[in-house]
């Protein structure tokens, strides 16, 4: 057995729990002044004031530590979650991101050749070991922001071998970095040019043969959809999902970021486990997801942000009750940024979260979107020891730092990984 124990934090704030939050449970911050931490092997053991955990400790007779940590001067919050990424791909698109600054929409530079395609030409071809590679890098930028999991999909293949391949190393990078990576499947991220003019005969190859064999190999835990204009429909998105779900696979949805599909609907009705970007969802969506209670809203503030469109709702989501998380949406067309430091304070400032609302968004509910509120998100006893250090005392110079990483120190599963 390894132990850490960290004494003399000036704070330790963190929701609690072992799922989402909800509405004005988004809110509520669990904080300890001069707090102390004490962990054994890859799990937290007890959290609260440094002299009653030291006392505890004395009474096990607990006396031998592999490492003590002062933390008199900084905060400390949970590991943070970025519960949607794209981050493993090959080739960037420089050029479209200044025609999109210069005017030209979404749709228009898909309709130019643009948009997913063109990442999807450049990983195709990518060796194994390159785009490992590029994951490993993109990781590290991740580490050091204070992401302790991250989702990563697939997506830039849309085609059978390129899809396995990435969902491949996904699960080698998850075995060879510190970061948890829960990987998703999205082959439905668009419609590949050699189904151009049939795309349900792209959904039946992905439904007859990809998902048995990604299913065979164990090489995912979600299935993504996204159902949105000049993508999927709702109806070929409900097939797929539905699909999914019979070879036990936990669903997700990229919907209502274009247009509005009724796809956060549909999320609610599948009980997917998360519905994500939410830029045009309906407010009767938005008391479907409310009522359900199964799926989390996850928010893409980047990629609102780059794409020059209004943010999603998040006010009107947290206030009829419902749970949002926040991530990243690391991509390199609409969102290439993993910075949680812009997510903060765009969501502080452009939609109106208060900073215990973020941060319970980017912790529990960011764990709850990846199907992990039971084991990470909060720090409590029986939870995975991933904890972030800041280099201030109040977890709020999160927000009022503005833009800023004040990361200090980074813990992952009790181990020290990221020290500045």
């Amino acid at each position: 057995m390894t132990n850490l124990l960290i004494v003399h934090a000036d704070q330790i704030a963190t929701p609690t729990g072992q799922d989402m939050k909800r509405g004005s449970e988004m809110n509520e911050i669990s904080i300890i002044n001069d707090g102390a931490i004490y962990v054994e092997d890859e799990l937290i053991v007890s959290v609260g004031k440094t002299d009653e955990v030291l006392a505890e400790l004395r009474r096990k007779n607990i006396t031998k530590f592999d490492q003590v940590i002062d933390s008199t001067g900084s905060a400390v919050i949970p590991g943070l979650i970025d519960s949607h990424t794209h981050f493993l791909y090959a080739g960037y698109r420089l050029n479209e991101f200044y025609e999109r600054v210069s005017g030209s929409s979404y749709m228009q530079i898909m309709q130019n050749g643009g948009g997913i395609q063109a990442t999807v030409d450049a990983t195709r071809e990518v060796t194994y070991e390159k785009l490992k590679q590029l994951g490993l890098q993109r990781l590290n930028e991740m580490i050091e922001q204070g992401v302790t999991t991250v989702e990563g999909k697939s997506g830039y293949g849309l085609d059978q071998e390129t899809e396995i391949r990435q969902l491949r190393v996904l699960q080698e990078l998850n075995l060879a970095q510190p970061l948890d990576i829960a990987v998703t499947y999205l082959g439905a991220h668009a419609v590949p040019p050699e189904f151009q003019h049939n795309s349900e005969e792209y959904l039946n190859l992905m439904i007859d043969e990809i998902l048995p064999q990604i299913n065979e190999e164990k090489l995912a835990e979600f299935v993504d959809v996204f159902c949105d204009e000049g993508v999927f429909d709702y109806e070929q998105s409900q097939k797929l999902l539905e699909a999914a779900k019979k070879l036990g696979f936990k669903v997700k949805m990229h919907a209502d970021e274009i247009a509005n599909l009724n796809g956060a609907g549909l999320a609610a009705n599948i009980e997917a486990t998360s519905a994500d970007h939410l830029i045009k969802i309906s407010s009767e969506e938005i008391a479907k997801l409310s009522e359900k209670k199964k799926t989390v809203a996850t928010l893409l503030p980047c990629t609102a942000f780059c794409l020059q469109e209004n943010f999603a709702p998040a006010r009107e989501l947290i206030d009829n009750g419902c749970a949002v998380a926040l991530a990243s949406d690391y991509n390199p067309g609409s969102s290439f940024t993993c910075s949680i430091p812009l997510i903060i304070a765009l969501a502080s400032f452009k939609m109106k979260m208060t900073m215990g609302e973020v941060l319970t968004a980017l912790t529990l509910n960011g764990a709850a979107a990846v199907n992990a509120a039971d084991k990470k998100g909060s720090i409590e006893a029986g939870k995975v020891a991933d904890l972030v250090l800041l280099k201030y005392p109040d977890y709020r110079y999160l927000m009022y730092n503005t833009g800023s990483n004040i990361v200090k120190k980074v813990i992952k599963s009790g181990k020290s990984v990221f020290e500045k």
